[in-house]
């Protein structure tokens, strides 16, 4: 089933440029750090930024692992130089590479999430040093569907793409005007070798964005979905997916013992400094 999800890339890329500048400003600051994979999101992210703030406040910082494809870097420095961001290499290999040695039997998922966590430790670093708030990447099907390591990628101070399902990123990216390349090539964390987003996910995004946006958005039940064409096979197992990834998008849950609790009873702005 094709996706039908409404966009209008001009509509969004003008409401996404005014949250990055509202965001940041509010803080008093001028700049945003963003992890750049060679990946659409973090393209997007990036390219939206300088868009809003100007090239010479955003820093892309490249972290590549010793098996990281030599495209990512490649797709990585096209957008450097069509956006004309700040950019800055840290490679990861050696810190990982000391880690693992005390765990050799480490399988893929432990050491991908060691990589996105390494990462993320990199840009908050280079935040502080830079005075800049860290960008996020991930969107909202990884996020709806857990598709991503906590406190790694999906860690951020602000995310300008987390409500825009994977096949609208991809309709912002061609409006951006980013690299045909990056557009166009299959989705993968690059976090070993030959990994892809779609074959380790089991199936394409455009077929699980059709889904998500009618069992989120449009609010459909179980059999209302099934009517409209998804198999139920398909329907259950993104929807244990989404109720099973929950605990990855929210703040860490307090037990509650006074009148007013931090994740619950103190959340907006009144609340502060009163």
């Amino acid at each position: 089933m094709r996706s039908s999800i409404p966009t209008n890339p001009p509509l969004i890329r003008r409401i996404l440029t005014a949250f990055i500048a509202n965001e940041v400003r509010k803080v008093g600051i001028e700049r945003v750090v963003v992890g750049l994979s060679g990946g659409v999101d973090s393209a997007v992210s990036c390219m939206l930024a300088a868009e809003s703030l100007g090239a010479q406040n955003v820093l892309a910082i490249k972290m590549p692992y010793k098996l990281s494809s030599a495209e990512s870097l490649q797709h990585a420095d096209l957008v450097i130089e069509c956006s004309g961001v700040e950019a800055l290499r840290v490679d990861i290999t050696p810190q990982v590479d000391a880690y693992f040695e005390r765990f050799p039997d480490a399988d893929n998922m432990r050491r991908g999430n060691k990589m996105a966590r390494e990462r993320m430790t990199i840009l908050y670093d280079h935040s502080a040093r830079w005075k800049g708030l860290v960008l996020g990447t991930s969107n909202k099907t990884e996020l709806l569907l857990g598709y991503g390591t906590l406190h790694g990628d999906m860690a951020s101070a602000i995310n300008p793409i987390g409500d825009l399902y994977k096949t609208q990123v991809w309709a912002l990216a061609e409006a951006l005007g980013v690299p045909e390349p990056i557009v166009k090539k299959q989705p993968s964390a690059d976090l070993w070798a030959g990994q892809t987003d779609e074959a380790e996910l089991g199936f394409g995004y455009r077929e699980v964005d059709a889904l998500l946006y009618r069992m989120v958005d449009k609010r459909y039940s179980r059999a209302e979905l099934c009517a409209a064409g998804f198999p139920e096979t398909f329907v259950k197992r993104v929807g244990d997916m989404v109720r099973h990834s929950q605990f990855k998008r929210r703040l860490p849950v307090i037990a509650k013992i006074s009148e007013r609790t931090i994740d619950r009873d103190f959340r907006y702005a009144r609340d502060w400094g009163r």
